[in-house]
């Protein structure tokens, strides 16, 4: 969207309102993934769909008291994010499979409406030494068009609890325009590569912030995970920037699977736009907007 923006440079506001969101092959997000993913299934159109989701719900019962699906509160949602589902039926009784390439879950989760085999339940995501993540699926009872996602992360003694709402009533159609959108302002940005058990390998990610502005790249070596952050700024002369930074985004570009150069290029074009403090503040102008409207939420 920056490159697009620059070439006349107007308020940022009504550009992104009529901007298009564009899906970049290799660099997608939730949307493009969850596409991608329904592109590839072998099973007919219909009867796989995306479905939208929104994060972090403080007030469940609050949420779903104005109405029976989104349409109701359809000024105050965000739908930041974005799966796969496909209904299903095992001797009469209704459930759902869900995947989430989005936020990469290893597995194809069965959600069942009584609960019942072959209901998933509450299962690992990730399991780091600082973090291990849980996750738990299942039909809201008052309102068997939403299905609560829940997370558990335990860091030591620290339990942390939150849950997320996925309208599963109906496919979700503006998936581009809504979501896809609604992410091109979020204030924090990754880019992960990950195995095929959803487990982190290599990435960058950063907040988008006004000053300051830093990112943390991570990579393997031989000595475990290597996490080293780094100040955009030095990255406005490559001449300047040390051999052994150099070094470390070679080997996390390797493990990533891009193209030789790929991400030290992708990180030069990131800091010229994070140097951009016109463009970056109205951004987060934007990005605070959103959350506040969905604020009540």
């Amino acid at each position: 969207m920056y490159e697009a923006w620059a070439v006349r440079r107007p308020p940022l506001p009504a550009f992104f309102r009529r901007y298009r969101p564009v899906l970049r092959p290799r660099r997608h997000t939730c949307v493009g993934l969850g596409l991608e993913l329904l592109r590839r299934l072998p099973v007919p159109p219909s009867a796989a769909f995306l479905v939208s989701c929104e994060e972090s719900i403080d007030d469940i019962r609050y949420y779903l008291s104005d109405g029976t699906g989104p349409e109701a509160m359809a000024d105050t949602v965000e739908k930041e994010h974005v799966l796969v589902a496909m209904p299903i039926e095992v001797e009469g009784r209704r459930g759902l499979t869900l995947c989430d390439p989005g936020y990469h879950v290893a597995r194809v989760v069965t959600v069942m409406q009584d609960r019942c085999y072959p209901h998933t339940g509450w299962f690992t995501q990730t399991e780091d030494p600082h973090c291990k993540k849980e996750y738990n699926y299942s039909f809201n009872i008052n309102n068997p068009d939403y299905v609560e996602w829940a997370e558990r992360s335990t860091r030591g003694n620290n339990v942390k609890y939150q849950t997320s709402l996925i309208y599963v009533g109906r496919p979700f159609c503006n998936a581009i325009d809504v979501t896809e959108r609604r992410n091109l302002v979020y204030n924090f940005r990754s880019l992960l590569a990950r195995d095929q058990k959803g487990r982190l390998v290599a990435g960058i990610y950063f907040p988008v912030v006004l000053k300051d502005a830093a990112f943390t790249i991570f990579y393997e070596d031989k000595s475990g995970k290597q996490r080293i952050k780094y100040m955009f700024s030095m990255f406005h002369d490559l001449n300047s920037v040390p051999n052994i930074v150099l070094e470390q985004i070679v080997m996390c570009n390797s493990q990533m699977n891009y193209e030789d150069g790929e991400l030290l290029s992708l990180i030069v074009k990131i800091a010229e736009t994070m140097a951009d403090t016109s463009f970056i503040s109205q951004i987060l102008s934007i990005n605070n907007e959103i959350c506040t409207l969905s604020a009540d939420n």
